[in-house]
């Protein structure tokens, strides 16, 4: 590991120090600590706590604990309050160097609080789920490592787009693909936001809005066992989880305007719709337009996502969640390929803030998603989940750009324009959860099968090199005008497939701390002939395992997995004109770490290492035939550090380093040489503090993100360098209203994606939201 990974351990350490420095501190004074349940006897997380007429407050953990520190001594008044609910009142008396025990009971079940505490303000250390292993399983007992971002911090960092959002997220980098959808990479590997509420989604060229984003999971690993190879990478998923209706009244508007000519509103509409609110209703909309940096280059998107819930019957309950996402905009260039000597944007001559090509060689695309459930309690202790979704992603026309830097100062110009090219996805999916017990022996027990169909157009028009340019010297932007005429139109048949897939998972408890996941899913895929080209089928056996032992009951755990991952190939023809069937090409995880859950769910923090090995990639030998032996492997380490040290002080902080390195391929060139877009170190950090006294709806953020230098091409001749980029914030915060101004991009810093895509310089964004 390098001198930055020794700097970056060392700061992560003085802030686990100075944590603990002040948890010790507040011990001097009195206490009050507690747990909230629900009617059902449920842990009740997210619920707000106040101590009446004071300055104190706070929001109950996952395991429904709160308490108070460093209470002056005194009587006070305990209020449990949850919108649309009864408050829950109790007297308590603080007494100095003393703790008192409070617990009390709402008169709301654990299923209700679940839908309406979306409306509330959940802590920042929360990781309640129950899509990462497709049942209810905490942290501390999933062998699987994961970060969730959650919508609260994305409005005080004022994110109003994805690629925003995810950077906090441990080692996630992201950047724009030439089709215009979103990239996210970590562990070595991209992948997309390919899940939706657990279900398949797409944002490979219409991206995604956060708009309806209740909050963000990222899951670590090969994860093809519980989520398939159509929604998994080898690094890991992206699942965004959206809003949903709850029992009450409430709109919350926003404005956001800011550099380039951002303006940007959204609408987040709730009410029931009858009386015994058995029918709840959620509207989310946003419509947003802005420029680009450069002197050429605009975004516009509208956001329309009406959901519905309809409590059918104590057991029943059936929501239907929609949504139509359009976007006009402008893509990035890519630079397809540069001359010997150039090793990095720094080396071209263009100006930073310089366009090649005009805005009027737009991309339009059109996205409409919908998701049906139905999730019904067969007893106590099991329950049958019907899922349905159908995903569109509908692209009108794209115009994508290219160059080929031949020096520093000359470039040629490419365009080619897709589309219309059209995309449907459609699942059908079933799951049973269920609790049993064999002896003295627990299970945790998910079957399910999934049938997934697929079909698509395609079709292309590209041009050869239009021009070459000085860049030094005066210069027009290519133009619709110059581009459509050269066109060379072309049309690709685009094959159906189809998978139908079966999957358990069996959490075995053999104590209240020793639990063992036991997990197995058998793929069959089909993809039908077209054409002159044959169709196949193709069967994949993916397990995963995983062992957890909790050293200190709720607090600390130790835990390993074994995760796969797997990708179909298709035959391909030898030389000798015979046919390679191959098999799926797999990825094997092997990971080890530890979870921390302390000082009563103040403190969570993950550290882990991995070794990610793929064994089985198809590679071509000199003499022309393909065999399937290439082999990649991706290894490093993954810490996170989320804190709440002092009421008002939260702190979020990731390091991940990772080396990703090819280690046999067709090309002898390239072995033992990084991956590309693989970064070896990435940090990221976000501390806030609202003051709790004097001006207590004050506020303030400041953050940042390290990226390590990335390689475009495998054989590493260009790079995009390193880069840190730094962002604060100040808001004023009051239940009714809320005014934020966030300031990104602090130093100006010039900086690159991957691709060697320029990044957005210095700017700033003003927020205000208004709640009715």
């Amino acid at each position: 590991m390098n001198y930055l990974s020794l700097k970056t351990s060392r700061f992560l350490f003085s802030i686990s120090f100075l944590f603990s420095f002040l948890s010790s501190f507040a011990q001097n004074h009195g206490k009050i600590k507690g747990t909230i349940t629900t009617s059902d006897g449920d842990a009740a997380a997210g619920v707000n706590i106040i101590l009446k007429n004071s300055k104190y407050g706070t929001v109950s953990n996952d395991d429904g604990a709160f308490d108070f520190n460093k209470v002056r001594a005194n009587s006070y008044t305990l209020q449990v309050s949850l919108a649309g609910y009864e408050t829950a009142e109790t007297e308590v008396t603080v007494t100095e160097n003393e703790t008192s025990t409070i617990n009390l009971q709402l008169k709301v079940s654990n299923k209700e609080l679940n839908e309406v505490i979306v409306n509330g303000k959940k802590s920042n250390l929360s990781k309640k789920t129950d899509y990462v292993a497709r049942m209810p399983l905490k942290n501390l007992e999933n062998p699987q490592v994961y970060n969730v971002i959650h919508k609260e911090l994305l409005q005080e960092q004022i994110a109003v787009d994805i690629r925003s959002a995810v950077q906090n997220a441990t080692g996630a980098i992201s950047k724009i693909y030439p089709s215009g959808g979103l990239e996210i990479s970590f562990r070595g590997f991209s992948t997309g936001v390919n899940a939706r509420n657990g279900m398949e989604t797409l944002s490979g060229r219409s991206s995604i809005s956060i708009d309806n984003a209740e909050r963000i999971e990222v899951l670590k690993g090969p994860s093809g066992t519980l989520f398939g190879s159509s929604v998994s990478s080898f690094g890991g998923v992206v699942n965004l989880v959206t809003k949903k209706p709850f029992e009450t009244s409430k709109t919350e508007i926003s404005y956001t305007g800011g550099s380039f000519g951002l303006q940007r509103v959204a609408v987040d509409f709730n009410m029931p719709l009858t009386q015994d609110k058995k029918v709840l209703f959620r509207m989310n909309a946003s419509a947003n337009t802005e420029n680009s940096f450069l002197n050429y280059g605009f975004n516009k998107t509208v956001l329309f996502a009406p959901s519905i819930i309809y409590k059918a019957t104590d057991r029943l309950t059936l929501s239907l969640d929609t949504e139509i996402f359009n976007t006009n905009n402008t893509r990035p260039t890519y630079g397809r390929s540069y001359a010997a000597g150039l090793t990095n944007p720094t080396d071209l001559k263009v100006d930073y803030r310089t366009s090649l090509f005009a805005d009027d060689l737009d991309a339009k695309t059109s996205s409409p998603k919908i998701f049906a459930q139905a999730e019904y309690k067969l007893s106590d202790n099991w329950k049958s989940t019907t899922l349905f979704s159908l995903v569109d992603e509908r692209l009108d026309h794209s115009y994508q750009y290219y160059t080929a830097w031949k020096s520093p100062t000359e470039v040629q110009r490419m365009v080619s324009r897709f589309g219309p090219i059209h995309n449907n996805f459609t699942n059908f999916q079933e799951n049973i959860n269920g609790e049993f017990s064999t002896g003295s022996i627990k299970h945790k027990l998910l079957t399910g099968i999934n049938y997934r169909f697929t079909k698509g157009t395609f079709k292309y028009a590209t041009t050869q090199v239009l021009d070459e340019i000085d860049v030094t010297t005066d210069f027009e932007p290519i133009r619709k005008s110059d581009v459509d005429p050269k066109l060379k139109e072309m049309q690709f048949g685009v094959p159906n497939e189809q998978t139908f897939s079966v999957y358990a998972s069996d959490v075995v408890s053999f104590t209240d701390r020793l639990s063992v996941m036991l997990s197995l899913r058998l793929d069959n895929f089909v993809q039908k002939k077209i054409e002159d080209t044959e169709g196949y089928n193709q069967t994949a056996l993916s397990p995963k395992l995983g062992l957890v032992y909790e050293v200190v009951k709720n607090q600390v755990s130790l835990f390993g997995n074994y995760m796969n991952g797997f990708q179909n190939s298709g035959p391909v023809n030898q030389p000798d004109g015979s046919i390679l069937i191959l098999k799926p090409v797999y990825a094997n995880q092997y990971e080890g770490g530890v979870k921390v859950e302390a000082f009563n769910k103040k403190l969570s923090t993950t550290l882990s290492y991995y070794n990610i090995t793929i064994d089985n990639a198809t590679r071509t030998k000199p003499d022309g035939y393909n065999v399937q032996d290439g082999k990649q492997v991706s290894k490093g380490i993954d810490f996170e550090f989320i804190a709440n040290p002092i009421n008002g002080l939260n702190v979020t902080a990731g390091y991940a380093y990772n080396d990703n390195r090819i280690v046999k391929s067709s090309d002898p060139l390239i072995e033992g040489n990084k991956a590309s877009g693989a970064p070896e170190n990435v940090v990221n950090f976000w501390v806030s503090y609202k003051l709790q006294n004097t001006l207590k709806n004050l506020g303030f953020g400041f953050g940042g993100n390290y990226v390590d230098k990335q390689y475009k091409f495998e054989d590493e001749s260009f790079y995009a360098p390193s880069y840190s980029i730094y962002s604060a914030t100040v808001f004023y915060d009051r239940p009714v209203w809320r005014l934020g101004v966030k300031f990104n991009n602090l130093t100006n810093t010039k900086y690159w994606d991957s691709y060697g895509m320029a990044q957005t310089p210095a700017n700033f964004l003003v927020n205000l939201t208004v709640r009715l």
